[in-house]
Order: structure tokens, then sequence, then C-alpha cells
């Protein structure tokens, strides 16, 4: 809750991410909030009652995945609508507001999304979400010690500096 509240107000392709994490942390514990508890939530050195607000989040989280029948795959429909938002604002600097430096780090990254949205054959996939499961999976790979090849890395470093300067430009707007 802590490390999601500050993603979400300094960078929000950071925040998608870290969620996406916390709803396979959920997964991996079965949707068992007091084994979260024993293994997440006490190992912060957090008041009680700060405490208690962490677990209440991880157990309504766990109630929107039940809700939202999202229990094996998927993600909560809040961080759906937010990846579309910064699909919309992607499209938009794209098109309408022609920004320089954004269409920049766009037409650097384009071909490794397309090679990325090939390997993972899903049409229904918008470019950012290609973006986030890029580096998500290699979030994954690192996490589990495996080899990355340079060219994946490379490639997700594209990923990683379009999301960023979309971050930004999607903080800038909220101002």
């Amino acid at each position: 809750m802590l490390i999601a509240q500050e993603k979400r107000r300094t960078n929000i392709a950071e925040y998608v991410l870290y969620m996406w994490q916390v709803e396979d942390v959920i997964r991996a514990y079965h949707f068992d909030i007091e084994l979260i508890d024993k293994n997440i939530i006490s190992q912060f050195d957090k008041p009680d009652h700060i405490k208690k607000e962490i677990k209440n989040w991880y157990a309504n989280l766990i109630l929107m995945m039940h809700e939202e029948y999202i229990k094996e795959k998927g993600h909560l429909k809040f961080i759906k609508d937010i990846t579309n938002d910064l699909n919309d604002l992607h499209i938009e600097l794209l098109t309408k507001k022609k920004d320089a430096k954004y269409t920049e780090l766009y037409r650097y990254a384009e071909s490794n999304i397309r090679d990325f949205k090939n390997k993972l054959q899903d049409p229904a996939l918008n470019e950012i979400e290609i973006c986030l499961s890029g580096l998500y999976a290699l979030l994954l790979l690192r996490l589990q010690k495996r080899r990355i090849h340079s060219e994946t890395t490379q490639a997700m470093m594209t990923f990683s500096y379009l999301l960023a300067m979309l971050s930004k430009r999607y903080k800038e707007q909220a101002i």
C-alpha cells in the first residue's frame, strides 16, 4: 500500500507494474490474507495501525480479484483502466499534440514493440500494455535469476524510456 501510493504519485507506469506484482503475490499466497500478513505485512517496520491499513488494503484487493474473476490470471479493472488511459495519452501525444521528444522515443521503441507483440500473440494488447508486459517479463526473469540476452535488455530499455516519458506526461497532465 505504501509503495503503491508512492509509485502512483511519482510514476504511473511503475505503479502499474507494481500492482501487477501485487496481484501475482496474492495469487502465490493463494488469496490467504493471514499468509500475506505473516510473510509480507509483518516485515514492514511500521506502527500497528499502519500494518492494519496495509492488511485491509490487501484484503480489499483479494476481494476485488474474487469479484472480478481474476484468480488465475488477468488484472484488476482499475489497473486496466489506467493502462487504457496511458494508451490514450500515448496516441494523443503521437497524433494530436505531436510531442517531438515522445515521438522520437516511440520511433526508437516501435520495432521492439512490434517484435514483442508478435511473441505475445495477443492481438488485443495495445502498445502500452505490450511495453508494460515486456518490462514485467524482464522483472520476472531477473527475480528468477535467469540469463537475459543483451538484445532483450536493449529492447526493454526502449520500452522503459518510452514509459518514463509517458509517465512524465501523464503526471504533467494531472497537475
